[in-house]
């Protein structure tokens, strides 16, 4: 049962931080889009490279031991599974509904 709920938020982390790689990803693309302006031709794909590949400054990144809402929401979730001494599919069943709000 702990293999099972460990696979379950390790999948939920999975999705949630491959969800945000891509929001991040085309934000920066607006961004860098934006600022090129009237460029035009190989000046603009010269400025396009380089503002995409440029590093985010440190704090724009969240802090790595932060908990996310998805990880806080999993713990209180499992905590009151436990508390209602859920087993098997009803545990699951119950744990899906919880994640998904």
């Amino acid at each position: 049962m702990k293999t099972l709920v460990a696979l379950v938020a390790m999948t939920l982390a999975f999705a949630a931080g491959t969800a945000q790689a891509a929001t991040a990803q085309q934000n920066k693309m607006k961004e860098c889009n934006a600022s090129a302006g009237d460029k035009k031709g190989d000046e603009r794909k010269a400025y396009m490279k380089e503002c995409l590949s440029a590093k985010p400054a440190d704090d724009a990144k969240p802090a790595s031991n932060a908990k996310t809402a998805q990880q806080e929401k999993m713990k209180s979730c499992n905590k009151e599974a436990g508390e209602k001494g859920l087993k098997g599919a009803e545990r699951k069943s119950f744990m899906s509904g919880c994640l998904k709000g």
